[in-house]
């Protein structure tokens, strides 16, 4: 049977983060979350944009719990603000939806390739940073958002900026294999705790992600071209969304699973994954080095 949002249990009482909610997935995923009764916080980088969505969001479910708090993946001292907001609240559910595609050579706040600090280091902070409120939470989730375009590339631990040279399809599909590899590593730690961490690909779906590399380039012909393709072979942000929502709150979610819309459809089709996706020594060694690289250490695991 095809799962849908309908089939999301009752969440009251719940607390979850979507990063990225301000459009697309991650406003989806934060709406339908707010409709089953959890408690919601849109963690947007724009103060206008992050109003609006929490606006439609209030339009379209008046009797959502949600609130906007800013997040900037790009500026870890932005992050450690979004996270010392928390105090002692458990936290049930992080999303970890948030990210940028195939973008120009940028750097980071702290003077990280912008593809691999927004996408992988940046929610690698933010994870570690809230992970006491997430142990407090029964049943917590950490889920991420990978992408099938992992295959255009494992990464290179020794050149994780991407400059030798910048591709931006390459850095791209390295910072969602280092989403997948930082997903594996923490469900291997969360393994003695109430913790579940999993991975999502949402397909080819309909949102501004899509539109992000014409229009940084200022390429408005490419950018109406992708709109138009979107719009005639791209699924829509709802239909998206789905697989995130369903390995944040279904039953039989596994850890280290990566799920994508064949699951939630009906046809349970497989979703490729890299074999370097499931490189446990390159998992741990990337772990170590993003550790390095924020600041941010986790609790050793238990045994």
């Amino acid at each position: 049977m095809r799962w849908t949002a309908r089939d999301i249990p009752d969440l009251k009482g719940r607390t979850s983060v979507v990063t990225g909610a301000n459009g697309g997935l991650g406003y989806v995923t934060a709406r339908e979350l707010a409709r089953r009764g959890a408690r919601v916080v849109l963690a947007c980088r724009s103060q206008r944009r992050g109003e609006s969505a929490l606006s439609r969001l209030f339009d379209e479910v008046p009797e959502a719990r949600a609130e906007l708090r800013l997040l900037d993946l790009g500026d870890l001292a932005s992050v450690r603000a979004f996270a010392g907001t928390w105090a002692d609240a458990p936290l049930h559910l992080l999303v970890n939806n948030a990210g940028v595609m195939a973008v120009p050579r940028a750097t980071t706040a702290d003077g990280f390739e912008s593809q691999f600090g927004v996408n992988h280091l940046g929610h690698f902070a933010l994870t570690g940073l809230l992970y006491g409120a997430l142990r407090k939470a029964p049943g917590a989730r950490v889920v991420t958002v990978s992408s099938v375009l992992h295959l255009l590339g494992n990464i290179d631990i020794n050149d994780l900026n991407t400059e030798r040279p910048y591709r931006r399809w390459l850095a791209y599909g390295r910072s969602k294999t280092a989403n997948l590899l930082f997903t594996r590593e923490l469900a291997r730690r969360a393994a003695d705790v109430d913790l579940l961490a999993a991975t999502v690909h949402p397909g080819y779906a309909d949102t501004d992600l899509t539109l992000q590399s014409a229009r940084l380039r200022r390429k408005p012909a490419r950018e109406r071209a992708a709109r138009l393709v979107n719009r005639t072979l791209a699924s829509t942000a709802e239909a998206g969304a789905m697989p995130t929502l369903y390995a944040a709150t279904a039953p039989d979610v596994a850890p280290d699973s990566f799920t994508g819309p064949g699951t939630v459809r009906g046809r349970r089709a497989p979703t490729l994954r890299a074999p370097w996706t499931l490189n446990d020594a390159v998992a741990r060694r990337l772990w170590q080095v993003s550790e390095e690289l924020t600041g941010v250490r986790y609790p050793a695991p238990r045994g």
